[in-house]
């Protein structure tokens, strides 16, 4: 898959940076982040970096734009279900546990945005969950904005370190 990935990011230069923001886009999006693993992202940053197609500033900006897009349109989702998201067919198999995550948002909401942007599995629901327990917009936006400042940095240490180990 590596070579698949090097050769068509090398044969499509000119829409190989607009696949970074769509990659953390997706990884962040409610539901499909579920199914698209941060190794893509990952992998596809390490290729275009290592191949010299993009800058690490390049990179690092599309991914954090991305990421940024990603989550707030899971939060904005959440405020627009509001409470009817429990009443979905997802929710209701997973109530205690959704229930369970939501009291926890509202008593640590800035660190569940904080972790919950470094953490892989749960990296597409707070957004969600945040937008349905209501949490104010401007106080989300504040701590979501630097969750992916620091998620940023560690993607840009992880395709430098990378880079290191492969040449």
């Amino acid at each position: 898959i590596e070579q698949f990935i090097t050769s068509w990011l090398l044969k499509h230069q000119q829409y190989a940076l607009m696949i970074v923001p769509l990659i953390a886009f997706l990884e962040a999006c409610v539901g499909i982040g579920l199914f698209v693993s941060g190794v893509i992202l990952l992998s596809v940053c390490t290729i275009l970096y290592v191949e010299q197609i993009a800058t690490l500033s390049q990179i690092l900006s599309l991914a954090f734009f991305g990421a940024v897009l990603g989550d707030h349109s899971g939060y904005y989702f959440g405020r627009w279900l509001g409470p009817r998201f429990y009443h979905t067919r997802f929710a209701q198999k997973r109530i205690d546990s959704l229930e369970k995550a939501e009291k926890r948002i509202l008593k640590y909401g800035n660190f569940a945005i904080l972790f919950g942007r470094l953490i892989t599995a749960i990296r597409s629901i707070v957004p969600l969950l945040t937008g349905v327990s209501g949490m104010p917009r401007l106080r989300y936006s504040a701590y979501d904005v630097l969750a992916c400042g620091i998620w940023t940095a560690g993607l840009g240490l992880l395709i430098v370190g990378i880079d290191k180990i492969w040449n």
